[in-house]
């Protein structure tokens, strides 16, 4: 594990700086291809190492340790075939928002810590000419995204140039130096930094814009779907498999999605009927979007209103979990230079190690597309009990391997998420018949995915075809439809693990319910869900069992 330990920390220095590694705090990720190789060929040495090692001679938590090491090299290895450096961003993620959310996250106690700062400042320009070659590459090779998604990215990548450097988010983190640095040292420092953004990150970020205008977007690929990249078929199994952790087929993960829908619409007849709405469901859908009772009108008042809810929640947390994370988070604005692509919520981890609170970030532009009747199930999700406990929890342990402190498994991670939102309907949060339908749309939503990523990955569905399931069975405005339809375009397979890991999270609660009776303790089973961070649905499943027996005979 030491060994992995300091792989990792060389392939992610964003999370290890995260977790406190002030060598790390210096740099940004090397995805050059001879970084990589390198990092696999040790990668792979140490997956042999680990073979070598019987499962049977382990126990306890060196046996699970062992588990959940040997999955993920396994996948990471897997992957190597497919070259993914080669697309470094989507539609509303990418390399060159990295600087900013490490930015956010970054809290500067000291001299040493300002200098290692400015020492990654200095080094961004070359971070982004790694990926810009790597992004040449996949032009040469036509592992490419789509226009529409190159579009989002040209946008981005301009907004942000045109910031002024003064008003850059990357100065930030030295507004948290100190008072017991001396002010004339704290403005020396910040003058160093403006001088690196004007004269070197400037620049840098003027030339990827210009580099995505003028020389990606005209090679951009016109066809939607991951199988018509080269070996793309494969490579769509494979994103599958990693986004999920099962064995599910794409074409049953597209059944199991046609069952969602259905189930769910039945629930939202009853949620309508219960609102005194006596036209169709269509009717229900135009009524929701356009009524003013259901938004705000200015960007602080929507952040006010998360807020609120998100307070409403903390309150009830300790009914229903025995472990609460220490770590806080705030409700913050989405940055305006990223604001028109990004979906309407987002969370952001913080670090129990540099003192930063988990950030809920909301989407404050376009005030009429973002409804209140949402806002609940938002806020459950990207906030509390969703992200921010689950993930702070999982980098609290202690003891472990520092790959399960922050390990994003897609499945697990948005799996517990989704469960969330269900989940704080026993909190009392859904308070009208609006706000439940809005939770039903949320969840079918995430169904919608199911059907929407395998239609274009694999099927070969146009945007229209896949737009089609938002427009006729959520109450999701158009702007989020728009934009949520290009997400799964540009990130094959991720939108896949929300539903997946949430009807198995779901699944395992009901087993323990019906062997538990009135024995089941709705706390203690959340604590088994979260204690021991991410994991592979297949080992939350044996975790769960292991408990409900435990139990049992303890009651027996």
């Amino acid at each position: 594990m030491r060994d992995y330990n300091s792989w990792l920390t060389e392939a992610d220095p964003i999370g290890a700086a995260a977790r406190g590694d002030t060598e790390a705090a210096r740099r940004w990720p090397d995805d050059s291809p001879a970084a990589v190789q390198a990092r696999m060929a040790r990668l792979a040495a140490l997956n042999a190492r680990l073979a070598a090692i019987r499962p049977g001679a382990l126990a306890g938590e060196d046996r699970l340790n062992r588990d959940l090491l040997a999955w993920r090299m396994d996948i990471d290895l897997r992957g190597v075939a497919f070259d993914e450096n080669r697309i470094p961003f989507t539609s509303d993620e990418g390399f060159f928002v990295t600087p900013a959310y490490a930015a956010d996250a970054t809290v500067l106690r000291s001299v040493a810590d300002a200098r290692a700062w400015l020492a990654r400042l200095h080094t961004l320009p070359a971070y982004y000419a790694t990926e810009t070659a790597n992004m040449r590459r996949g032009l040469t090779t036509g592992f490419v995204q789509p226009r529409l998604t190159t579009e989002t990215a040209s946008r981005t990548t301009a907004a942000q140039a045109a910031v002024p450097a003064a008003a850059d988010p990357l100065l930030a983190p030295l507004a948290t130096l100190p008072q017991s640095v001396p002010a004339q040292t704290r403005d020396a420092l910040r003058a160093q930094a403006l001088a690196i953004v004007a004269g070197e990150v400037k620049p840098a970020e003027r030339k990827l814009a210009e580099f995505f205008a003028h020389a990606y977007m005209p090679q951009s690929r016109a066809s939607l779907g991951a199988a018509a990249l080269p070996d793309g078929r494969a490579y769509y199994a494979y994103l599958v498999r990693r986004e999920t952790t099962t064995d599910l087929t794409p074409d049953q993960i597209f059944a199991i999605g046609q069952s969602e829908i259905a189930r769910i619409r039945s629930a939202m007849d009853v949620q309508i009927k219960a609102s005194g709405f006596t036209g169709s469901f269509a009717e229900f859908q135009a009524m929701l979007r356009r009524d003013p009772r259901f938004y705000v009108a200015t960007r602080e008042a929507l952040l006010e209103k998360a807020s609120r809810l998100a307070k409403m929640v903390d309150a009830e947390l300790p009914r229903h979990f025995g472990k609460l994370p220490r770590l806080s988070y705030g409700v913050r604005a989405v940055p305006a230079a990223i604001e028109e692509g990004y979906t309407s919520a987002r969370y952001f981890p913080g670090s129990p190690q540099q003192g930063a609170a988990g950030g809920l970030m909301i989407n404050t532009s376009h005030l009429d597309q973002r409804p209140l009747y949402e806002l609940p199930a938002l806020v459950a999700h990207e906030g509390a009990p969703g992200h921010h406990i689950q993930i702070a929890l999982g980098q609290e342990l202690t003891g472990y391997p520092a790959f399960r402190q922050d390990w994003e498994i897609t499945a697990f991670v948005e799996g517990w998420a989704v469960y969330a939102e269900q989940l704080v309907s026993e909190m009392g949060v859904y308070r009208t018949p609006f706000e439940r339908f809005g939770m039903l749309s949320m969840e079918m939503w995430r169904a919608c995915r199911l059907v929407m990523d395998v239609g274009i990955h694999w099927k070969g569905w146009s945007r229209d075809q896949a737009l089609s399931c938002l427009r006729e069975n959520t109450a999701l405005a158009e702007t989020n439809m728009q934009n949520e339809v290009n997400r799964y375009i540009a990130w094959p397979g991720q939108a896949l693990g929300y539903k997946i890991g949430e009807l198995k999270i779901m699944e395992l609660r009901h087993r323990a319910e019906a062997k538990l009776g009135d024995g089941f303790d709705e706390r203690a089973f959340h604590d088994v869900v979260l204690d021991e961070g991410a994991v592979p649905l297949a080992v939350l499943e044996q975790r769960v069992d292991a408990w409900i027996a435990a139990e049992r005979r303890g009651k027996g």
